[in-house]
């Protein structure tokens, strides 16, 4: 039997569907998002790409070739410009966010591995591993400045709150070398746990916890009097630092030992341990450092944990084998964004102070290795 719709009751469901995609849209549109403004996030594949995704409307808007063994990639600070480093070319490029093209490839020295800024952000940092340099370049004309002599295998170059230092972890000789930020000059060499990794710096520069992914311990160095005060010992191999924003706490997550360890940094020691899942192996914390966002390589999903209580939450799916997280701009964050390099996508989670759950998956390509945010 064929069934005629009156012309009023095409109209109530056309106007029905419409508010629905309108409060959908609203429902993960970031609330300090006006018009005019972008909110997107780059991230790096194994294939030497950026996909450059729309996260207001949750889709890839771009892939930017770039060049190959992209590992670190950072939103500039001031600038509507993208940083990352290609460890085989050996530079430095800077991405436009405006325009998605790469505007500058700067050649630092064979395997740059990351990239941090000055304070004001007038200056990037680098090293080449394979010449022991410490390379700094003014962000806008996009020349190198200055270099200096590091420890043998330099793998990150970090300059410490109070813009004084710049720390340079040396891999091949285990030790973190403390940079004069304003003449570059190597002040003082700390010897610390072998293979050094990383480095974690409290607010007011006076601490400096580096870690090893090879070593069940992380080095304490007091930056003042530039010696090492300890190594702490752990339950396992640890594969991240993340320091509460007052400098209180640092939580270190090890996949080896199913969770995160507290360091009580005033203390230099080894307080509360909280089961975390199978393999947890990176996470996000919050602004407010209420929360923890674990991604869990094996079960494929993200736990919340709620710090202050430590208390685990339930988790959220995520994809095969997450990796990095990053939240979305802002004091309370609404978006938490994962990188799966198994399934070669990223998780897009909503993130609410009732609840999280998954908003989306978006392709990226092949194995999503790091992820940045710039709101423009």
């Amino acid at each position: 039997m064929k069934r005629n719709f009156s012309p009023r009751v095409v109209i109530l469901l056309l106007v029905l569907s419409i508010f629905g995609v309108i409060v959908l849209a609203r429902e993960h549109r970031p609330s300090f998002l006006r018009p005019g403004l972008r909110l997107n996030a780059y991230v790096t594949t194994a294939d030497g790409t950026v996909t450059v995704v729309d996260l207001v409307k949750l889709s890839a808007i771009a892939n930017v070739p770039v060049g190959p063994g992209l590992s670190s990639i950072r939103e500039h600070p001031t600038r509507t410009e993208i940083w990352g480093v290609s460890g085989p070319g050996g530079y430095v490029w800077v991405l436009d966010a405006k325009s998605n093209q790469v505007e500058a490839r700067i050649p630092v020295g064979s395997m740059p591995l990351t990239v941090d800024f000055s304070r004001d952000g007038q200056l990037a940092y680098t090293t080449s591993s394979k010449t022991d340099t410490l390379v700094a370049m003014d962000c806008q004309s996009r020349k190198i400045i200055a270099q200096a002599r590091t420890g043998a295998g330099p793998v990150i170059a970090h300059v410490t709150p109070d813009g004084k230092s710049v720390l340079v972890v040396n891999q091949r000789d285990a030790t973190l070398g403390i940079h004069d930020a304003a003449t570059f000059a190597l002040r003082s060499v700390v010897p610390t746990v072998s293979k050094p990794e990383d480095v974690s710096i409290v607010p007011d520069s006076s601490l400096a916890f580096v870690l090893s992914r090879s070593e069940r311990r992380i080095s304490v160095v007091d930056l003042r009097q530039a010696v090492l005060l300890t190594n702490l010992l752990l339950e396992g191999e640890p594969t991240q630092m993340l320091l509460k924003p007052d400098g209180g706490e640092l939580y270190v997550l090890s996949p080896e030992a199913h969770g995160l360890q507290v360091i009580n940094t005033w203390t230099h020691e080894v307080g509360d341990y909280v089961l975390a899942g199978s393999a947890p192996s990176r996470g996000a914390l919050l602004p407010d450092a209420s929360g923890l966002f674990v991604s869990d390589t094996v079960a494929g999903r993200v736990t919340p944990i709620d710090i202050v209580n430590r208390r685990v939450m339930r988790p959220v799916p995520a994809g095969q084998s997450p990796g990095v997280l990053v939240f979305s701009p802002g004091e309370k964050p609404s978006l938490l964004l994962v990188a799966n390099q198994g399934s070669g996508d990223i998780a897009v989670i909503r993130v609410r102070s009732d609840g999280q759950s998954l908003l989306t998956m978006i392709p990226v390509g092949q194995q999503p290795q790091d992820i940045a945010v710039k709101l423009f």
